[in-house]
């Protein structure tokens, strides 16, 4: 099956390019269908006009609550084609409800091992911690923080002259992989969501 996105931005939109390149393959089983950013400035809202893909500015500074900005969010994917909801960089929480609407159709990428390093300034605390190596995560979203089950992972080592930043790099060529990898696996019906909130893997 082809998988209908929907990918959520809020930054330099790279796995954003990175999925929307893998879709220029006429045999990669997704098409985005609609990008939308919190951020106006956003540069990876560009990806999305260099590609013609309907996109959209939803500013959460407009909204009192964060259920009043998802459901803006909601209303806005509601009148796309949408199958699968793709976080890329999006610094924005999403609440309880809204992810049960959805649930099973959202993916995130976290830049670390998954279950290691929830939450913020990862790379940092990679390092502090001395650990040998790090990477990436693409996992299915759920109300707890980076909590989602996990559907694949890239690992990169962890250099003596690493800094953040340059750790943060490394791991970033991994996302751009992983990506489009997990969303094949998805649309193939290899990996997939259950009830119980785990990833059941067929062969």
């Amino acid at each position: 099956m082809t998988l209908n996105l929907a990918v959520l931005i809020s930054g330099s939109g790279s796995n954003l390019k990175a999925i929307l390149n893998a879709c220029e393959d006429q045999n990669f089983p997704a098409k985005v269908r609609v990008v939308i950013s919190n951020k106006e400035d956003a540069k990876g809202l560009a990806h999305a006009a260099d590609h013609k893909i309907p996109h959209h500015v939803v500013d959460h500074k407009n909204f009192a609550t964060r259920d009043d900005f998802d459901n803006a969010l909601h209303e806005i994917l509601t009148t796309y084609p949408v199958d699968v909801i793709c976080l890329a960089g999006f610094m924005r929480v999403l609440g309880a409800t809204f992810i049960s609407h959805w649930a099973g159709c959202i993916l995130n990428i976290h830049p670390s091992l998954l279950p290691l390093y929830k939450g913020l300034h990862t790379h940092q605390r990679v390092i502090a911690d001395g650990e040998k190596f790090s990477g990436c995560s693409v996992h299915f979203v759920t109300p707890g923080l980076d909590d989602g089950p996990v559907i694949l992972q890239k690992t990169v080592p962890v250099l003596s002259d690493d800094t953040p930043e340059i750790l943060a790099a490394r791991i970033l060529k991994e996302e751009h992989r992983a990506y489009p990898e997990a969303l094949r696996l998805l649309a193939e019906g290899r990996v997939c969501f259950t009830p119980h909130g785990t990833v059941e893997i067929k062969n």
